[in-house]
């Protein structure tokens, strides 16, 4: 668990972080004094939770809230604030909670333990995918997953899309590369970046995660902590989470 905290006044992020450490000993916590840096580090690793102050310098916790939302819909904010009344703006997007300073552990924990969006692993689930918004891919501890060639996670999120039914290299190089004969050339190509996408899995211990059989590719949706897949399930979450995107930024996606 990702636990990101921004407040502008030093000794107030330092009593942030430490009581949400105290609350959550096991997750990761980072603190930030600029929001901008919050919000490049959410982008780039993705979080859980963040505990933004309200009233800061700049861009306030209402605005970066805002962001945040954007990058992924689903993430539980919690406002921090000296004030005894929240603005009518910060109540619209509909926070998980509400701190009043001081900060405790005790508030924190109070906070955390009715979250919006609760976070509850999937066993033993070897990646975290993301759907709505755009595509995306994380370790089980929130960690982004590089992929060496945009096409090799491309075919990932195809057979993400896919639920588990498996897939022919015929199938993947029509939707990929539309437009483009079947040829040998294809084929081969094809071949290069799901082996280009086997690697980069394995290298973090995912390769579980993809099934291959004889020219049939499919995901293991059994070891997959997925939000689409949460959907089907009806899941509170996952269903308040869709904001009517779905792997916004691959043209097959569209007929979601």
């Amino acid at each position: 668990m990702r636990i990101l905290c921004v407040d502008d006044e030093e000794m107030m992020l330092q009593m942030l972080e430490m009581s949400v450490r105290e609350a959550r000993p096991e997750a990761e916590v980072i603190g930030y004094e600029d929001a901008d840096d919050l919000l490049a580090d959410a982008e780039k690793n993705s979080c859980d939770i963040a505990f933004l102050d309200i009233h800061m310098r700049g861009m306030n916790g209402v605005e970066v809230a805002k962001r945040l939302k954007q990058i992924n819909p689903k993430m539980n904010i919690i406002f921090v604030t000296g004030f005894s009344e929240y603005t009518g703006e910060a109540m619209k997007l509909h926070a998980s909670g509400y701190i009043m300073k001081p900060v405790t552990k005790e508030k924190v924990e109070e906070e955390l333990s009715d979250l919006r969006f609760p976070i509850v692993p999937k066993k033993d689930a070897v990646l975290r995918i993301q759907c709505f918004g755009n595509f995306d891919v994380f370790t089980p501890d929130g960690e982004h997953v590089h992929f060496e060639r945009s096409r090799s996670k491309e075919i990932l999120a195809y057979l993400v899309h896919r639920h588990g039914s498996s897939c022919t290299t015929k199938e993947l190089a029509a939707v990929l590369f539309e437009d483009a004969p079947y040829d040998k050339k294809q084929q081969n190509h094809i071949q290069i970046l799901i082996h280009s996408m086997i690697k980069n899995l394995k290298q973090i211990g995912a390769e579980a995660a993809v099934v291959r059989g004889f020219n049939a590719l499919s995901v293991n949706v059994d070891v997959l902590d997925c939000d689409y897949y949460r959907f089907a399930e009806l899941d509170a979450g996952a269903v308040n989470a869709y904001q009517n995107e779905y792997m916004s930024q691959y043209y097959w996606a569209e007929f979601f």
